[in-house]
């Protein structure tokens, strides 16, 4: 059962400031998994845009054409709209220069900028601007549906940038590391504690995986003046069949984190190779990484425009999804990273309107 509250906010009037449109979607509830009402207000809201074509709407998810045949470039803004399920202690709201809210850093500060920039009075940017608002980010890859949203609107396959509003800060982090999450299984064979000689203790079975786990370092690479490390981890482990039984099957979570200049499929194999045949290895999760663009023209704009910093991305995000389409695609958005996540989850209000200040200027700049 939900834990969503059952009313929120009514809908700022357009133009709306973005600390009040964050408000608002704040008050919105949309866990992952529930964001159907959500998707519902944007889309009504967006219809009001008049945009150059039908928004398009594939599950719970929207892109939305704002404008054609500039005769500039084709730029993508994206946002997802669930949340983590975090604990609040009362309602969204603002005290001082915070906003508090779940989801009010990850990521509907980005999202209301979005909606801020759709409904700017001043002059278009010479852009072709397409809005995208999705859903299921914060899960498995598989279920993330940016991906049929992509499939569905092949457009966006030609964009010249896309920008997830992904919470840092304003700083530009560029690229993103890859991840595999694998099961891994040592085997063994039952007996009475007692008689262990008579079993195979499957969790004892696993200490030289455990410890090369903890021994293995970082790899640290250079791409485009960011440095990313791949690393390797095991993040579960359960096992094990009563007090008194020797256990015969032993399962660990073990994550691995790879480099942009690593291929989905080298990982899986560097991946392989580093159990060899110690445990049973099945993927379960599987999410490309992503260069950094650090030379591309518009992401030179979008520097230019005021940004905070510009620094990798130690973190998988969905720029790898654009990544394989052959779309360069950022992180950039004006939440507080560090909040995400978090309970009484908060940004900066003020950090909010200097977002909307450099995207304002690195649209105009197009």
């Amino acid at each position: 059962m939900s834990d969503a509250p059952t009313s929120h906010l009514p809908q700022p009037a357009a133009g709306a400031d973005v600390v009040e449109l964050t408000h608002w979607l704040c008050s919105v509830a949309s866990p992952i998994g529930e964001e159907a009402h959500l998707c519902d207000e944007v889309l009504a809201r967006a219809r009001t845009w008049r945009p150059a074509a039908e928004p398009i709407r594939v599950l719970n998810s929207i892109a939305v054409p704002l404008t054609r045949g500039t005769g500039g470039p084709h730029i993508v803004l994206a946002g997802h709209l669930d949340t983590v399920r975090t604990q609040h202690d009362g309602p969204t709201r603002i005290e001082g220069d915070r906003l508090f809210g779940a989801g009010s850093a990850d990521m509907k500060s980005g999202l209301a900028l979005m909606i801020a920039a759709a409904e700017d009075e001043s002059p278009k940017p010479r852009a072709d601007l397409t809005l995208v608002f999705y859903s299921r980010e914060e899960g498995p890859f598989a279920e993330n549906e940016l991906g049929p949203l992509l499939e569905q609107h092949p457009e966006l396959a030609r964009a010249d940038l896309a920008i997830c509003l992904e919470p840092s800060y304003s700083k530009l982090q560029l690229g993103c590391i890859g991840s595999i999450h694998a099961k891994v299984v040592t085997r063994g064979r039952t007996s009475h504690s007692a008689r262990p000689w008579e079993g195979k203790n499957a969790i004892h079975g696993a200490w030289t995986i455990l410890r090369d786990l903890d021994a293995r370092e970082p790899v640290e690479t250079t791409i485009d003046g960011m440095k990313y490390r791949a690393v390797m981890s095991a993040t579960l482990a359960s096992g094990g069949r009563g007090r008194n039984v020797i256990p015969d099957a032993f399962e660990l979570n073990v994550n691995y984190r790879f480099l942009p200049s690593t291929s989905l499929a080298q990982a899986e194999a560097e991946l392989r190779a580093f159990f060899g045949d110690r445990a049973d290895v099945e993927l379960i999760d599987r999410s490309p990484s992503a260069p950094p663009h650090r030379s591309h023209p518009l992401v030179e704009k979008l520097v230019a425009a005021g940004v905070k910093g510009v620094e990798p991305k130690q973190a998988w995000t969905d720029v790898a999804r654009f990544a394989e389409l052959g779309v360069a695609a950022v992180n950039w958005g004006p939440g507080d990273q560090g909040e995400a996540h978090q309970r009484n989850e908060s940004t900066s209000i003020a950090g909010l309107r200097e977002g909307y200040r450099i995207l304002r200027a690195f649209l105009a700049s197009l």
